[in-house]
């Protein structure tokens, strides 16, 4: 049984201070469904346009992704220009073309409508909780990521899907937008009541904090020589932290803590390179001996 992931593919031009790419690949469920299917087949529900054509459907071919629910119609792609400075740890828009994606209202496929995971992608919330309408049943967990645009422009929205899920990601900026509180402790508090058992928080190059009932736990960021483009590495971890979860098909401290590990890993390989260019190389061989490298790096020996 697959992971269900609902939300964007797209087209990036980036620029950062190492170099230039226009065109390529880019969007959440991308990012996601290339992280996550290394760990667990994935069905992704999306809209492309015109423009998105066979070589770029061969990215997924040869993988555990169904594509079943990537619905393409007249016009063109949703596509996102930005750039970097030398600080990578935010990327200025300069250009956002919904495109095709501006109309988009997911419909699943009636053999999606029973996945055991369902994972709700950076959409307008409305769509989300549309989504969760749309399933048989309710999936064994069910997570969210969303933005400080939802947050501020689309509150009772997103306050009404909040309800119905197990697993938020944001990022700390989201985190205490969200909630009205600095602290992220207090943060997680104030936004368990609102519906999600499980806050993730991502933070970029300071790593990840997870927040669950059964304790805290903090992850650093894989130590890596050569950062080139971090478009996507939010995306990635939650493929890689989902996927995993998917696959041992537990919600307990220690699979939660295992899935942070997987989803930074997956991330560090991501930001490594322009766009998807490094998960569509990545093998899981390699995969294991960075997960194994990184366990070792953050465990403490001894009494």
């Amino acid at each position: 049984m697959s992971l269900l992931a609902v939300g964007s593919v797209a087209f990036d031009d980036l620029e950062t201070p190492f170099g230039r790419r226009e065109n390529i690949l880019g969007g959440s469920a991308s990012y996601f469904s290339l992280s996550a299917s290394h760990f667990r087949p994935v069905e992704i529900v999306a809209v492309v346009g015109q423009d998105f054509g066979p070589d770029h459907y061969k990215v997924f071919e040869g993988r555990p992704i169904d594509l079943g629910g990537l619905v393409q119609i007249p016009g063109k792609s949703f596509h996102w220009k930005g750039e970097y400075g030398q600080d990578l740890s935010e990327a200025k828009t300069l250009e956002t073309h919904l495109n095709v994606f501006a109309d988009f209202r997911p419909v699943l496929p009636e053999t999606s409508r029973s996945a055991p995971f369902l994972f709700l992608g950076n959409i307008d919330p409305v769509l989300q909780l549309e989504v969760v309408k749309q399933m048989a049943q309710r999936p064994r967990w069910i997570a969210l990521d969303t933005m400080n645009f939802w947050i501020e422009g689309s509150r009772e929205a997103l306050l009404a899907v909040l309800k119905e899920i197990d697993i938020l990601l944001v990022n700390e900026t989201e985190a205490r937008s969200l909630s009205g509180e600095r602290n992220l402790i207090k943060a997680y508090q104030k936004i368990q009541t609102l519906g999600p058992r499980i806050l993730v928080v991502k933070r970029g190059e300071h790593g990840v904090s997870l927040f669950t009932p059964e304790g805290y736990f903090m992850a650093p960021a894989f130590p890596l020589e050569e950062v080139l483009d971090p478009t996507g590495a939010g995306d990635t971890f939650a493929g890689g932290f989902l996927g995993y979860l998917a696959s041992v098909d537990s919600l307990d401290f220690q699979n939660l803590k295992k899935a942070t590990l997987a989803g930074t890993v997956m991330a560090s390989f991501t930001v490594e390179n322009f766009g998807t260019t490094q998960l569509e190389a990545v093998t899981l061989e390699r995969i294991h001996e960075r997960l194994r490298l990184f366990t070792d790096m953050i465990q403490v020996a001894g009494n």
